[in-house]
């Protein structure tokens, strides 16, 4: 969504053209519904993000397999096309995952929605999160993350806060110090995945992601990048080769409709949970029925502006 305002910002629709046919792209949708009909993008729309956790770079996203999902994200924009909402769904949500694309909702058995990923590729993630959310998606983007270090190298780097001094636990563990850190593409991606060492594990991480995509967000709509077309190319460039999308997503369309899009029009939320609790012996995050409920009907109803203003005290900067 990035590369999307950036370009419809600039009017470069030919370029935008030029980059959407090298965008790689996979068909989530058809073990679904048969084919699903494009969407308009003059309308409110829902696209979920995934970014990869694969260490393997050749595991296949659309099928079975090692491929994991170390971030999920609802991305709901409301008619409007003014700002975007984007919901972080916890990789160790505990919900009902369909024995396939193409089965009724609760015909499986319950699990962390991440191994639907891992059990049927894109499809089922698709098929599980609609199930969950009863949120029609009408695309996706699956990013991996690994390519996101290019991402941030052609800006020139990010300003990240950090809560408290840590050490990585990869190597080649690194120390980041407690204030904000100006980060290379193997730093960022290196902070973003840490969480052992935060009293709230997973959500600290999700957090930190949250964080991660509102400074590359402004990064990359600042003047600097703008007013170099070497940066911004490479950048842009990056970008195409980190992404996945759906058949039916237009990079060429959708640069025009959301080009007013910036980082102080995202609002980061995180769908309502209870916390971690122990089933069958594995730790899982609970979903807070009742709240998570209201929250995706105002999603699918084009009111998650009215949410917002009701269940949060300001405008959230992350999570």
């Amino acid at each position: 969504m990035l590369v999307l305002a950036l370009l419809g910002g600039l009017g470069a629709w030919v370029y935008a053209r030029g980059l959407n046919d090298d965008l790689a792209r996979t068909d989530p949708f058809t073990e679904i519904t048969e084919g699903r009909p494009p969407k308009a993008v003059d309308g409110a729309l829902n696209i979920l993000l995934v970014g990869s956790d694969s260490r393997d770079p050749d595991a296949p996203i659309d099928q079975s397999s090692k491929w994991r999902a170390d971030t999920i994200i609802v991305m709901h924009i409301p008619s409007s096309h003014a700002e975007a909402y984007l919901v972080s769904i916890p990789r160790d949500l505990y919900v009902p995952i369909p024995e396939s694309a193409n089965a009724e909702c609760g015909s499986g058995q319950r699990g962390k929605i991440n191994a639907a990923f891992a059990f049927g590729g894109l499809p089922l993630a698709v098929r599980t999160v609609e199930c969950f959310t009863d949120v029609h998606l009408d695309h996706v983007m699956a990013v991996d993350f690994a390519g996101f270090k290019q991402v941030t190298d052609a800006l020139g780097g990010v300003d990240l806060p950090v809560e408290q001094t840590v050490t990585s636990i990869h190597k080649p563990y690194r120390t980041f110090t407690k204030g904000v850190n100006h980060m290379n593409g193997a730093e960022a991606l290196d902070w973003i995945r840490q969480r052992k060492q935060f009293p709230d594990g997973d959500f600290a991480r999700m957090r930190h992601q949250q964080e991660f995509l509102r400074a590359l967000m402004d990064k990359a709509a600042s003047s600097d990048t703008l007013t170099s077309p070497g940066k911004l190319n490479a950048f842009l460039k990056s970008v195409t080769d980190a992404v996945t999308v759906d058949e039916g997503f237009s990079l060429a369309d959708m640069a025009v409709q959301f080009r007013k899009l910036r980082g102080e029009n995202l609002t980061f939320v995180t769908s309502p949970h209870l916390g971690s609790e122990t089933i069958d012996g594995e730790s899982v995050v609970v979903s807070d029925r009742e709240k998570a409920l209201a929250m995706y009907r105002a999603m699918a109803g084009d009111r998650m502006t009215e949410w917002v203003k009701a269940n949060q005290p300001a405008k959230s900067n992350g999570g």
